[in-house]
C-alpha cells in the first residue's frame, strides 16, 4: 500500500472520493492512502451519505487532517466500512498515545462527548474509497487544538503510515495461512 503524505495544504470537498483520484492526480495506480491538511467544504452533490443529504447537513471545518484511502481488491461496502473502522481506531490509538482520551462510536471519535471527526466510505465498479478527517481547528465541534496536540502533522503521518503498516500486516498474514480442512468427526 502507498503512503503518500502531502507537505502542501489541500483542502476536501468530497470530489476526492471518486475512484481514481490519487492516479489521477498523483499517479498513484496502486492501493493508496492519501494523507493532507487543508480545509472542508463538501456540496450536496459531493455528500455520499444519504443521511447527511436528506438532513441538509453542513459538512465543513476550516482546519482539518484528512485521510483518503482506495483499496482495488475489493467492491465489498461490508469491508470497506470494517476498514473505515480500523482506521479510525488506529487514529484513535495514536491520540491515546499522545495522552488524550477519545471513545470511539463506528467511525467516528469523540473527546469528552464532542464529535472531533467526520468519515465516509462508499465502493465503485473499481475499487473501495474511504475518507476520515479530524478538525484540528473547529470553533463548532471539538479539534485536536482544543486537546492540546502540538504537532498534527507528526500525528498525520503517525496515522497513514499505521493504517498503511495495518493493512501489509494483513496481507502477509493471508499468505502464509493454509485453509481450513472439513471436519470429519
Amino acid at each position: 500500500m502507498r503512503v503518500l503524505i502531502l507537505e502542501e495544504r489541500l483542502d476536501y470537498t468530497g470530489e476526492q472520493l471518486a475512484s481514481l483520484w490519487a492516479y489521477h492526480v498523483f499517479k498513484v495506480q496502486e492501493d493508496s492512502i492519501v494523507a493532507f491538511r487543508g480545509g472542508c467544504s463538501v456540496r450536496r452533490e459531493h455528500m455520499i451519505d444519504a443521511e447527511d443529504a436528506l438532513a441538509k447537513a453542513e459538512i465543513s471545518s476550516p482546519d482539518m487532517l484528512h485521510f483518503i484511502v482506495e483499496h482495488f481488491d475489493t467492491t465489498s461496502l461490508r469491508l470497506i466500512y470494517a476498514r473505515q473502522r480500523l482506521l479510525a481506531a488506529i487514529a484513535g490509538e495514536a491520540l491515546a498515545r499522545l495522552g488524550c482520551e477519545v471513545e470511539r462510536r463506528g467511525d467516528d471519535l469523540y473527546h469528552q462527548g464532542e464529535k472531533l471527526s467526520v468519515s465516509i466510505a462508499s465502493v465503485s465498479q473499481v475499487s473501495a474509497k474511504i475518507h476520515f478527517g479530524m478538525n484540528v481547528r473547529s470553533e463548532r465541534y471539538m479539534s485536536l487544538e482544543k486537546m492540546g496536540v502540538k504537532n498534527p502533522m507528526k500525528l498525520l503521518r503517525s496515522i497513514a503510515r499505521a493504517y498503511a503498516g495495518e493493512i501489509e500486516d494483513i496481507e502477509r498474514d493471508l499468505r502464509k495461512t493454509r485453509p481450513l480442512g472439513v471436519y470429519h468427526g
